[in-house]
């Protein structure tokens, strides 16, 4: 009886360290976001409370939303929705060869597997956005820097997500293979891409919806697409076709979400 009793005692004292040092790690963490509050002028209620007659302006300006030029958004709505396939597509195509790369138990040397790494590193680390200044004027405006900055960037975002997944799979197919002499090919075609299709396919679109999201950002920059037509109604201060807009893409975001669901279910 006694030995349960300091066991329970020992569990009870363990799980009382842990709390207090999950308390402390909750404590520090609010304390870091309230000073990030501060720094961006959250805590700031005087100038908050100012700004909401304005926005209460703009939003009664808004009203009621204004769709004469709904036939105009067409073209830009496509070229928005072909921005973020074609963009996903370009991400998947060339992030599967560096990520067999990238992931440990498929990189057929260390320094592969470091190069690969780097390479997504370097792809992810630099956002939309920038990427979207660097490809207009490169190439101009319109789609296509729109297309190249969604796929540079999300290579880096689903390579890692797909080296990740290959790591986790189950070694027991790998190792089976490899008792039958099948090569390093003939392993991540029989014994590793059945098992990471599904988690591929699932990234795959979950992407998709995040980049249709972000070509709307991207228009802001000259990258073509339904964005460039808000941020042109904003400049001239056109706020209920702004509004037209936005409910427009509301329901765009909404239609994409679902299929993206129900491709998920179909492929997973």
């Amino acid at each position: 009886m006694t030995i349960n009793q300091d066991k329970y005692s020992n569990l009870l004292r363990q799980y009382k360290i842990l709390w207090y040092r999950s308390l402390i790690n909750i404590i520090i963490l609010l304390i870091i976001i309230i000073i990030s509050f501060a720094v961006v002028g959250l805590l700031d209620g005087k100038r908050l409370s100012e700004g909401i007659p304005d926005l209460l302006e703009m939003v009664a300006q808004m009203l009621p939303p204004d769709f004469t030029r709904a036939s105009d958004w067409i073209k830009p709505l496509i070229d928005t929705l072909g921005m973020s396939i074609a963009g996903t597509g370009m991400a998947v195509i060339f992030s599967l060869p560096i990520t067999f790369g990238a992931a440990q138990n498929t990189s057929p040397h260390p320094f592969v597997y470091f190069v690969s790494r780097i390479i997504l590193n370097i792809a992810r680390a630099i956002p939309e956005l920038l990427l979207g200044i660097i490809f207009v004027a490169a190439v101009g405006f319109g789609a296509l820097p729109g297309v190249l900055a969604l796929g540079f960037h999300s290579i880096g975002m689903v390579g890692k997500f797909f080296a990740e997944s290959i790591e986790h799979t189950d070694n027991a197919p790998i190792e089976a293979a490899k008792a039958v002499g099948a090569n390093h090919l003939q392993i991540i075609y029989h014994s590793i891409l059945p098992q990471v299709l599904p988690q591929i396919a699932d990234v795959t679109f979950y992407r998709w919806e995040y980049n249709f999201r972000a070509s709307l950002v991207l228009g802001a920059v000259g990258a073509g697409g339904i964005g460039f037509e808000i941020i042109g109604a904003l400049r001239l201060l056109k706020y209920q076709e702004v509004s037209a807009l936005l409910l427009v893409v509301l329901v765009m975001v909404t239609l994409v979400d679902s299929l993206g669901n129900f491709l998920r279910k179909k492929f997973i």
